[in-house]
C-alpha cells in the first residue's frame, strides 16, 4: 500500500462521478417533502459504512448468498428506475414507514440505494483491481464529505430553485433515472 495522489484524484473522480450526488439534489428534495427531514449524518455515516464495507467484504458476501454482481446491478438499477418513476409521475410507489419516518428515508432509499448502490459497489469491486486500498479510502472519505455538505444545504438548494425550478429538476432527473437504469441494464443483461 502507498499513497498515490494521482491514484487518490482518479479514484475520487469515477466515484464521484458514478454517485451523482448533484443529479440526486431532486431525489433528496423529494425525499425530504415526503418524511418532514433528512438526516445528512447519518446518510453520510451508512453510505460511507456500505461503501467501506464492499471494499473489503463485496464479493464474499455476494458469493455466500450465490448473488453475482450483474445480478446486483440489476436489482439496484430497478430500484432506480421505480425512484425515476416516481419522481415522474408524482406518485408513491415506495411508501414510507409512519414509525421510521425520515430516520429510514436516510437509508432507504438515501444512502442505498441513490449514495451508495449498486453502480457504486460494482465500481468499488472493480477500482479495487486496479488501485490501492488506501487510495480508494481515501477517495471515498472525499466523496464523502461532498455528500455531506449536498444532504446538508439541501433546503438552501431547494429555496434557490424555487417551487417550479424544483418541479422541472425533478421530472428531467426522473427521466435521466430512468435512463440511468436501462442503460446499467442493457450493459449487464448485453
Amino acid at each position: 500500500m502507498h499513497f498515490n495522489i494521482k491514484e487518490i484524484f482518479s479514484v475520487s473522480l469515477i466515484l464521484f462521478s458514478v454517485i451523482d450526488i448533484l443529479g440526486s439534489i431532486p431525489v433528496i428534495i423529494d425525499l425530504r417533502k415526503k418524511t418532514g427531514n433528512i438526516h445528512p449524518e447519518q446518510a453520510t455515516l451508512v453510505s460511507g459504512g456500505i461503501m467501506i464495507a464492499f471494499l473489503y467484504v463485496g464479493k464474499s458476501i455476494l458469493s455466500l448468498f450465490g448473488v453475482d454482481i450483474n445480478s446486483f446491478a440489476i436489482a439496484g438499477a430497478l430500484i432506480i428506475f421505480l425512484i425515476g418513476l416516481e419522481m415522474i409521475l408524482g406518485r408513491n410507489i415506495f411508501k414510507s414507514e409512519e414509525v421510521s419516518g425520515s430516520k429510514a428515508a436516510s437509508i432507504v432509499p438515501l444512502a442505498f440505494p441513490i449514495i451508495a448502490g449498486a453502480g457504486t459497489m460494482t465500481t468499488i469491486l472493480s477500482l479495487k483491481s486496479q488501485y490501492d486500498e488506501i487510495n480508494i479510502l481515501i477517495g471515498v472519505f472525499l466523496n464523502l464529505i461532498f455528500i455531506y455538505i449536498v444532504l446538508r444545504s439541501s433546503e438552501w438548494i431547494e429555496k434557490m430553485l424555487g417551487q417550479g425550478g424544483t418541479n422541472v429538476l425533478r421530472k428531467v432527473f426522473g427521466v435521466i433515472l430512468l435512463a440511468i437504469a436501462i442503460k446499467i441494464i442493457k450493459t449487464r443483461i448485453g
